[in-house]
């Protein structure tokens, strides 16, 4: 017992000792939550300032559009229910994509939409920066520019209901990137959505076998 009370005794004297050597409350260090607040609470453009080349093209020109973002980190910003999209998230990374020409895909931006399964893979072999998520009742296309995540999405919308094929929705999907990169002219599939997105299209599914009742019989 007297050991113990020793040794918890030495303790609290040290722990006192330490104290007295902390800095002043002025010179107190940030922790690592106040310094992500710090990072959250910063402007998009300031982030986006050493961002690589296509995500801070995309980021500019979505400001610019949109204005600021609601949320922002280091690494991404995401707007919710910008314009026609559920939301638009862009990421400071670039993936290689050479359909219709070579350019880095960074934006990703997205809309309700019933996936019906039988057309998946149609509409991945059209293009394969087309995002599905059965579950949630989403689609969503990534690419550098929002003209051509709508030319994408729009697309899609056509090969799911039998409007285009695959081959069809390619070649129209390089002509209308054609006609916006050469031309500097807009076509309806660029324009903005040809279709209206639906309020909820999510499909929650069924249980499967005993997990439906939790293991009950």
């Amino acid at each position: 017992m007297c050991i113990g009370a020793v040794g918890l005794l030495s303790v609290g004297l040290s722990a006192q000792g330490t104290d007295t050597q902390q800095p002043m409350q002025g010179d107190k260090k940030p922790m690592q939550g106040e310094m992500q607040h710090a990072k959250a609470n910063m402007k998009a453009e300031q982030v986006i300032a050493s961002w690589k080349p296509a995500p801070k093209m995309a980021a500019e020109a979505m400001i610019k559009k949109y204005g600021e973002p609601a949320e922002v980190t280091s690494m991404r910003i995401i707007w919710h229910n910008n314009g026609p999209w559920k939301y638009t998230e862009i990421m400071n990374q670039e993936t290689e994509h050479n359909f219709p020409m070579p350019h880095k895909d960074a934006m990703h931006q997205a809309v309700n939409y019933k996936v019906d399964p039988s057309k998946a893979d149609d509409i991945l072999e059209y293009d394969g920066s087309i995002i599905l998520n059965r579950t949630a009742g989403m689609i969503g296309a990534i690419c550098d520019k929002e003209p051509a995540n709508f030319l994408a999405v729009n697309l899609a919308h056509e090969v799911a209901t039998g409007k285009k094929s695959v081959d069809e929705a390619r070649k129209q999907y390089a002509m209308s990137i054609e006609t916006m990169m050469k031309e500097k002219k807009m076509d309806k599939y660029t324009s903005g959505l040809i279709f209206e997105p639906p309020a909820n299209a999510g499909f929650t599914d069924a249980p499967f076998g005993a997990m439906g009742t939790n293991g009950k019989k």
